[in-house]
């Protein structure tokens, strides 16, 4: 049985940290949804004393310098580990509170310092917290979950706005030899399969995470493949029907609702914004390319300002050392080749 193509764009937004990109990489995808647009806004960590605006959607932050739109940065809210106010002192606005966002991507920590600019405003606290703490709570729309708390008394815990298409008995997990018979649950955001003697034992598969789905010879006869992304563990996971006759009903359920999930995703992240009256300065006004020719110079990378230690040192040049027969990066004064390994 073909496997059906896998249309759903693999979803970075959430999951990744850039700096200074093009205005390509900015436009929400799919599903995703602008939130809430607040002018005023200083990335007092990496741009002090330059003002931008900062868009909140269900996925990412995303700033954009006032003066520049190739100064920019999108920070995705599965990096963000915690959300904070401090005092900061901005250049434009000095001694004042500001939202503090560390985060982690690719095995390195990043720090992100927000100062609203208009005075006596919460608006950048209360919605930067409120749509993370949404996000947050809300992994299963998105991540593949083995072993959840997901069943209660042979039923599935539902998310907010999760809809049952089908419940379907006689399903065998083919993870071990012996597999396990179960139920799987097709809804509009997930399949899930729970064991009938252990509900415990259960896997959750958001369409989300789903790369591609097939019907194909195994030891135990025809199987249902579902394989799931890279970014979810890379899993390929096999279930049998009783009696195989169920085998191409789940097949063409699930593959059906894949498609209808690929071109209207659900993320789950809501947040309803307090009504408040009409501002004229808070409309975001489109935005032309800036004419401008981009010359090589000696900019440091745009990463090594949001350390959270500080500014990163910028790499030193690399020497020869004899005592180790290779080229290194040269120490700094005072240092010695014999100090370094003298750490403890």
């Amino acid at each position: 049985m073909a496997a059906p193509e896998h249309v759903l764009d693999e979803v970075w937004q959430d999951r990744e940290i850039k700096f200074d990109q093009p205005p390509s990489a900015l436009k929400l995808r799919k599903g995703e949804k602008q939130i809430d647009s607040i002018n005023s806004v200083e990335d007092t960590k990496g741009n002090n004393g330059e003002r931008g605006i900062l868009i909140v959607t269900n996925l990412r932050l995303i700033w954009t310098s006032a003066k520049s739109a190739r100064t920019n940065l999108s920070i995705g809210l599965g990096c963000i580990s915690s959300v904070n106010i401090r005092q900061v002192n901005s250049k434009l606005r000095g001694n004042s509170q500001a939202l503090f966002a560390m985060t982690r991507f690719n095995a390195m920590r990043f720090e992100f310092i927000f100062t609203s600019l208009v005075k006596n405003s919460p608006r950048l606290f209360t919605t930067v917290q409120a749509v993370f703490k949404s996000y947050d709570t809300t992994k299963l729309y998105r991540d593949l979950k083995l072993r959840g708390a997901i069943i209660r008394d042979k039923e599935l815990v539902m998310l907010p706005h999760e809809q049952v298409y089908e419940k379907i008995g006689g399903i065998w997990n083919l993870s071990s030899d012996q597999g396990n018979l179960g139920t799987f649950i097709i809804t509009n955001v997930r399949v899930v399969w729970f064991a009938v003697l252990a509900e415990n034992f259960n896997v959750s598969i958001p369409y989300l995470q789903m790369k591609s789905i097939n019907v194909r010879n195994s030891k135990f006869g025809q199987a249902l493949v579902i394989e799931t992304t890279a970014s979810s563990g890379g899993y390929i996971l096999g279930f049998r029907a009783d009696p195989v006759d169920h085998l191409e009903e789940v097949y063409t359920q699930i593959s059906n609702l894949w498609k209808v999930f690929s071109s209207t995703p659900i993320f789950g992240v809501e947040h309803t914004m307090e009504e408040r009256l009409e501002d004229p300065a808070q409309h975001v006004v489109p935005r032309a390319e800036d004419d401008v020719e981009i010359t090589d110079g000696d900019d440091i990378e745009p990463s090594l300002l949001y350390q959270p230690d500080g500014e990163r040192e910028l790499d030193r040049e690399p020497v020869f050392c004899a005592e180790l027969g290779l080229a290194m990066e040269r120490l700094k004064e005072g240092t010695t080749l014999q100090s370094l390994w003298a750490v403890v």
